[in-house]
């Protein structure tokens, strides 16, 4: 989702300036803002017990997060971390909320990208599901590429390391690479300067 900054603003949006690593929630917070990238990379995550990382999503520019918790009162299952210094518009939740009571098609817009990341989180626990890690790795992809504009066809280049990948898929990061190498001589990927596009 992607609203004008400066409606944001007129809704007592504000800019947050958050560094590499710094949290921006945690898990067990009171949900209290609708959050929306200027610039940077964010990831949702958390911890099993062991303290091995699980990593939900990543979002970019233009992209938000923690919506879906803006309509529960309920507290945030993840963490958000910005992995790259990051500049996001953050709205208290009265208020972003009165924004979706006055603007229709703003709300109706909410309601589809919401519906759409849903759709894709089933798709990913079907393929997460799957022993088989090239379905795993495939619905990674599917998933990802479903963010960005595909009128180019094969050219969504993944901007994340392999070890992000293995926090998505649940793999170690030796099977991801593994399993790539595999896709690429099968051409389902290409790897340019070490990036994945499908």
């Amino acid at each position: 989702m992607n609203i004008d900054d400066e409606l944001l603003y007129s809704y007592g949006g504000e800019i947050k300036q958050y560094k590499k690593g710094e949290i921006i929630y945690r898990e067990g917070d009171h949900a209290l803002y609708y959050f929306q990238i200027i610039k940077g990379k964010v990831k949702l995550n958390n911890y099993d017990n062991e303290g091995k990382e699980f990593i939900h999503n990543i979002f970019g520019e233009k992209q938000s997060f923690g919506d879906s918790m803006i309509f529960l009162d309920k507290f945030y299952p993840m963490n958000a971390v910005s992995i790259l210094p990051s500049e996001i518009v953050r709205v208290p939740k009265d208020q972003f909320l009165k924004l979706l009571k006055t603007d229709l098609k703003l709300s109706l817009e909410m309601n589809a990208c919401l519906s759409q990341r849903l759709y894709f989180k089933a798709i990913m626990l079907q393929n997460m599901a799957s022993l088989n890690p090239v379905s795993r790795l495939t619905g990674l992809l599917e998933y990802l590429k479903s963010y960005h504009d595909d009128s180019c066809g094969s050219c969504f280049q993944v901007e994340l390391t392999r070890q992000q990948i293995a926090n998505l898929v649940g793999l170690r990061v030796e099977t991801v690479i593994r399993v790539l190498k595999k896709m690429e001589k099968e051409g389902n990927i290409t790897i340019e300067n070490r990036k994945i596009v499908y």
